[in-house]
């Protein structure tokens, strides 16, 4: 009576509270899954824009001999782009020739020597002409020496940043007017362990360089229309995960370390670590179009990617443990690796 309310409004919202509460909430999470729907399904269509004229595009890719840019090199071949692929030796070169079109031109490139990456340069100068160079592929890289860090030199470091790190921004450096003037893209392969770094030896040091170096240059060259993307791939079947190479590599370390050293691992360990190295090729995957049509993808995408995870356990796996915090992917690790005989 004295509270002036109208009858029967009191009513519902008392007697039944949960209406003015659940039916907001749900809308809410409807609204939340219809702007993720949109997100994803704008994201898919601008995706699927392709730049135009492709077959007078010239893409330079290195370490052509095998691998993922041997598989590219073929496969921006067929695409009808006009593809400069470098390769280490000549018995790479010319079986790479044997297998694709006339168009498609190789040339010897060491991508640890200046003189050989200058002659390399000119050499395309010399092919794009005023055009500039449309896609310039970093893909040549090593991945031993590799062992715990400890069994390891400097010259054993050296030899991996030598090809994987200094030798892509040389490379780059020396391109960069030529893709500048195509605006055009640059694609670096990197790692799934330049985001986690499971092994000793500087070949994660060297992919988390890419990372960083592919991320500066990202945002410098954007002033220019230039693109920059980086493919994160996880573990495949190349050279680079040769498990019969990366054995004695492990081996060769062993031997060159410390008798301080391998007191404290001890001959389990070393065994462990190598039994590890030979099981690596099971786990590979043997799809390398999968990291090969993202780097597709980030060339001839209207709108390309910043980073492609290429596999499942990039996706599902290394990428997750990149964000999860320190102490969680540490105790993944140690659970998963042998202890040296002498841990505490």
């Amino acid at each position: 009576m004295g509270s002036g309310q109208p009858r029967g409004q009191g009513d519902l919202w008392g007697e039944v509270p949960g209406i003015c509460l659940c039916v907001p909430h749900k809308a809410m999470w409807l609204y939340l899954a219809a702007l993720v729907g949109l997100y994803y399904l704008l994201r898919w269509y601008r995706e699927r824009q392709v730049v135009s004229d492709l077959r007078d595009k010239y893409v330079f890719i290195t370490g052509c001999d095998s691998g993922f840019g041997n598989l590219l090199a073929r496969q921006l071949d067929l695409r009808g782009l006009r593809v400069l692929a470098a390769c280490l030796t000549e018995k790479g070169a010319e079986q790479l020739r044997d297998q694709t079109s006339d168009r498609l031109e190789t040339v010897i490139l060491d991508v640890t020597k200046t003189e050989s990456i200058s002659a390399a340069t000119e050499w395309v100068k010399e092919r794009v002409g005023d055009r500039g160079l449309w896609g310039l592929v970093n893909n040549a890289g090593i991945s031993i020496p590799l062992a715990p860090n400890e069994w390891l030199t400097k010259q054993d470091f050296m030899k991996i940043l030598d090809v994987n790190l200094l030798g892509l921004i040389e490379v780059t450096l020396s391109l960069l007017p030529l893709v500048r003037k195509a605006r055009g893209r640059v694609v670096n392969i990197s790692s799934i362990m330049g985001r986690v770094s499971l092994l000793g030896g500087s070949y994660c040091i060297s992919k988390y360089g890419v990372e960083a170096f592919s991320d500066s240059l990202r945002r410098e060259l954007s002033y220019f229309g230039v693109k920059v993307a980086v493919i994160e791939p996880g573990f495949f079947n190349t050279g680079v995960t040769n498990s019969e190479k990366i054995s004695r590599a492990i081996q060769e370390a062993w031997d060159q370390a410390s008798p301080e050293v391998k007191e404290i691992y001890g001959e389990k360990f070393l065994a462990s670590v190598k039994k590890s190295a030979k099981k690596l090729k099971s786990t590979c995957c043997n799809n390398l179009y999968l990291v090969t049509n993202c780097v597709e993808h980030a060339l001839t995408a209207c709108h390309p990617r910043t980073r492609y995870s290429s596999g499942w356990d990039a996706k599902l796996l290394y990428l997750p443990m990149s964000y999860m915090p320190t102490l969680l992917v540490d105790a993944m690790i140690y659970w998963m690796s042998q202890r040296p005989i002498k841990a505490l």
